[in-house]
């Protein structure tokens, strides 16, 4: 192996390790300017970091959404038809009450469930409709701010409008004595 790629790797691992650090000083509390100082790296390394972890983020959900949950929608909805088409069928089949009785205690469970599982399907179409306009958004902000390098630019001149929101909203919590939390969606 070439020293160039043997460098590229150990770079690579590095940056892997740090963005794993933040993630993990990010999600016990800290601030990015904390962050930036146990790291002994600058702010804008930090904030561009977690705007990547972000991003992986909302891939791994986005595939979860389009490829897993509907294989496990589609199961949960074949297994409560099964559950429910033997319910029936033992209600009908048995002379005992009590086990008529939970026989149809199970049916109405499994429509119960079914239920949920249909109206929740809102959730998951909210769901995707965010990460596509998320997607959407982010390529129309792109494309009407033309083809600059942002990217090659120094992430530490940028203001961390982050972590100063988050400061200001903690403020004000305390000023009310409210409690605020961040949104998913």
């Amino acid at each position: 192996m070439s020293i160039e790629v043997e460098h590229k790797e150990k770079e690579k691992d590095r940056i892997d390790w740090r963005r794993s650090k933040v993630q993990e000083l990010n999600s016990q509390g800290y601030s990015q300017r904390e962050i930036a100082q146990m790291l002994q790296v600058s702010n804008g390394t930090v904030n561009k970091d977690l705007s990547i972890l972000r991003e992986q983020a909302k891939s791994i959900i986005k595939r979860y959404i389009d490829e897993r949950l509907p294989e496990e929608y589609e199961k949960c909805m074949v297994g409560l038809n099964a559950i429910l088409r033997e319910a029936w069928t033992t209600s009908q089949q048995t002379e005992d009450k009590r086990e008529k009785i939970q026989a149809l205690s199970l049916a109405k469970e499994c429509y119960s469930m079914k239920l949920d599982l249909l109206t929740n399907a809102t959730v998951v179409d909210d769901a995707i409709r965010f990460v596509s306009d998320r997607s959407k958004d982010k390529e129309n902000l792109t494309s009407s701010t033309g083809n600059s390098n942002e990217d090659d630019r120094d992430e530490s001149n940028k203001p961390d409008y982050d972590e100063d929101k988050d400061q200001l909203e903690e403020e004000q919590g305390q000023q009310t004595g409210e409690i605020t939390t961040n949104q998913i969606f």
